[in-house]
């Protein structure tokens, strides 16, 4: 992983391969939305056995996408949280065959996790939840560059309210945001 301005790039291939798991993205899933757990609480979430759930935590963890906690009762309780981070991968344009093929991989159970996941959570609201699921679709006209700056506008505002737990106003929650873009098909513009 390299240091970008703004963000981590992730380039590593065995990285990305890692992140692409299925498995390993709803670990990864698990742990961001309801916080730090251990092996035997994800395997029971995600019907999983509790071996399998340590072998993905291991493989996150020696990438530095999760880490253990200090949160456990007992020495044998391994409690593991998600780290956050601003995290980027390369542009498609300096992707491998390899990696594009791998990123496509993580892309797809990524992107296809995101709709369930906002669909499961809207239906089992009470409406106690206010306004916390907007969503937007949109078209805008944009050369590369400016779409370059609009990602990194994006970024920075959503980095503006990231804070850590003891600089969280009391009644926030965590919110997850999407951005997804992608040109319309050339006879389109």
């Amino acid at each position: 992983m390299t240091r970008e301005p703004g963000g981590t790039e992730i380039a590593e291939l065995a990285a990305l391969k890692a992140l692409a798991h299925p498995r390993r993205q709803q670990v990864l899933q698990q742990l961001t939305l309801n916080g730090p757990a251990t092996s035997a609480i994800l395997a029971r979430a995600l019907e999983l056995n509790t071996g399998a759930t340590s072998y993905h935590l291991r493989e996150l963890a020696r990438f530095g996408f999760v880490e253990e906690t200090g949160g456990g009762s007992t020495r044998r309780e391994r409690w593991w949280r998600a780290v956050p981070g601003d995290r980027r991968f390369p542009p498609r344009s300096r992707q491998t065959p390899e990696m594009r093929l791998v990123m496509d991989e993580l892309n797809h159970h990524a992107y296809a996790a995101d709709p369930e996941l906002f669909e499961r959570l809207q239906r089992e609201s009470d409406g106690s939840d206010g306004d916390d699921f907007a969503y937007s679709r949109s078209e805008i006209r944009l050369t590369p560059p400016e779409l370059h700056e609009f990602f990194e506008e994006y970024i920075a505002l959503l980095n503006r309210y990231k804070r850590p737990e003891d600089e969280t106003p009391s009644g926030a929650r965590t919110i997850h945001t999407r951005l997804m873009t992608f040109p319309a098909p050339k006879d389109a513009s």
